[in-house]
């Protein structure tokens, strides 16, 4: 067998682990599904009527449904930044330095295993959305393309937290440092339009990487204007994936310092 195709096996040995991982401790996973879902609730029927009349009527839960749906992505990445924290912290890493297998298998596989958790959390969030109300106007292509965003998007998070979870010293430090990326959605189109919100906010929602996430989610499941945030997007999610892929390799292969 060649190099890559023993990578590739370890890779998917590794990814077999932390979903078995996951399926028997499912309370995290839960836990960053049920926050968005709960946010969900609070804004469509607490605030909806208020929030639905200031952005020009209709109806709240469609224009929300898109930036909670990104707020759920980034949650999932927690995942990811806990589990990385508590492998470098327990030993188990250690170990697997000894083993004979592929150096990258161990972030590949933590990688992997948090993107099909998230993926499949999202569509408990949006099923969710689809009970409150959320009737979206996209056909198949929009929605594929909606899909295909939301993947490139939790790679590029899952990433990023994977290097948090490795320069963490404690898996309470590694669930705290992603939540202010959970929260930027928030400071962006999430909620309201940028252009209702202060000069000095107004500036940060519009030039933060959610912002045109959210504007090109919304614009395929809604039918909005995307403009130029389509390019944006993709130009963040690969800025986010390539920088958080060589930072949590390099740090990856530094002599533990534990």
């Amino acid at each position: 067998m060649s190099t890559v195709s023993y990578a590739v096996g370890d890779s998917l040995t590794m990814l077999r682990r932390n979903l078995r991982h996951a399926r028997r401790y499912p309370a995290m996973t839960f836990s960053v599904v049920l926050m968005p879902v709960m946010i969900l609730l609070l804004f469509n029927y607490a605030y909806g009527d208020t929030l639905g009349a200031g952005i020009g009527g209709g109806d709240y839960i469609d224009y929300v449904t898109p930036g909670i749906v990104l707020m759920a992505a980034t949650a999932g990445s927690l995942v990811t930044a806990v589990g990385v924290c508590v492998d470098m912290t327990e030993g188990i890493v250690n170990r697997f330095r000894t083993m004979a297998i592929s150096r990258s298998a161990f972030l590949a596989g933590h990688v992997l295993g948090s993107v099909l958790q998230t993926m499949a959390g999202l569509l408990i969030v949006v099923a969710a959305a689809f009970a409150m109300g959320f009737r979206p106007d996209a056909g198949p292509l929009e929605w594929l393309a909606a899909a295909g965003l939301l993947l490139f998007v939790t790679l590029a998070l899952t990433w990023v937290s994977a290097g948090i979870g490795l320069v963490a010293k404690t898996p309470e430090s590694a669930s705290n440092l992603p939540l202010p990326l959970q929260f930027l959605p928030f400071v962006g189109s999430a909620i309201v339009p940028p252009e209702s919100m202060p000069t000095a906010l107004r500036w940060f929602a519009e030039y933060q990487p959610f912002t045109p996430l959210i504007e090109t989610l919304r614009g395929l499941l809604m039918g909005t204007a995307i403009g130029s945030s389509g390019v944006v997007s993709l130009g963040w999610c690969a800025a986010l994936t390539a920088a958080g892929y060589l930072w949590a390799r390099a740090t990856f292969r530094r002599p533990a310092k534990r």
